[in-house]
This record gives C-alpha cells, structure tokens and sequence, in this order.
C-alpha cells in the first residue's frame, strides 16, 4: 500500500483529539451536558478516525485485493460509524444537546444544517466503495472518509471549547 504512512499520520492526528478531549474531560468536573456530550464525541470520532486510518494499513498485510482492503475497512468504518451514532443517540447528554440546539437560535440550527452534508457523505462513502462503484476511486474516496472523520473530530472539538465555561473576570 502506497500510503500507508499517510494513513498512520492521520492515526496519529486523531488521536492527539483523543487525547485532548480526554484531558478536557479530566479538567472538567462539574461540566454541563453539552459539555460531556462534546467530550464523548471528540474521544469517539478520533477513535473512530485511527480505526479507519489503520485498517487498510492493517488488512494489507493479509494480502487481499485492493478492492477488499477497501470495500473490509469501509465496512468496519460503516459499522463503526453506526454503532457510535447508536450509543450516542441513547445518551441523556445527546438528548439534550438536540433539544437545546434548536431552541438555542439561528447560529446552531445554522450549524446542524451546515453538518448534515458531512453526515451524508460519512454514510454514502463507504457504501459506493462496498459496491465497487467507482472502482477507480476507491483508494481516494477512502483516504476522503478518514479525513472527513478527522475533520468531524476536530468540529466536535472545537464546539468542545466553545462551550466550556468561562471563569469570571474579576
């Protein structure tokens, strides 16, 4: 595999939000459910992206075709995916976080909107690489799906901050 190390870079990236979601949910006792729910989302999405990052550099050593290291890495991503949304979705944090975001005003529905092409691009990818719709594009449409993880890790980080409290100036 020609980017292999590509792909372990990007593992790392992730896992450096992984480690800073951790360490702000470490710092954060107290923290409002926006707040945990921003935290579990940073750790999960990194998880997420080193999974996806490591996998064809994973099932390339069993030496299967191209098109199956593809097509294996999108299904564990898909699954991945699926079962982050689950959990996520039955999680009194998450519950919350959706009431408030449309009762919050125009810059989070803005910002729920803005993230539903992401949403349907994370499912679609690795649906077109499983049925070998562009055989062609695989390769990058994959390497496509781990950055776009990796950019959801970082939103959900950067909403992270965003919401953290301030402390009072004196």
């Amino acid at each position: 595999m020609q980017d292999a190390d590509l792909f372990l870079e990007l593992a790392g990236i992730a896992g450096v939000f992984v480690g800073f979601g951790a360490l702000i949910a470490v710092r954060s006792s107290g923290a409002g459910p926006d707040e945990v729910g921003f935290m579990r989302g940073v750790v999960s999405f990194g998880l997420l992206t080193v999974v996806a990052a490591l996998a064809p550099v994973t099932f390339t050593r069993y030496a299967p075709t191209e098109h199956q290291v593809w097509a294996l890495s999108s299904v564990l991503v898909l699954v991945g995916l699926v079962s982050l949304i689950g959990v996520m979705a039955r999680t009194p944090e998450y519950r919350a976080n959706v009431a408030a975001t449309w009762r919050s005003g125009k810059l989070k529905a803005i910002e729920s909107v803005a993230s539903a092409p992401l949403t349907v691009a994370l499912g679609l990818v690795p649906i077109v690489i499983l049925l070998g719709l562009a055989p062609e594009l695989e390769a990058a449409m994959y390497f496509t799906l781990v950055v776009l993880l990796l950019l959801s890790a970082g939103w959900v980080l950067l909403d992270l901050v965003f919401s953290q409290r301030r402390a009072p100036v004196p």
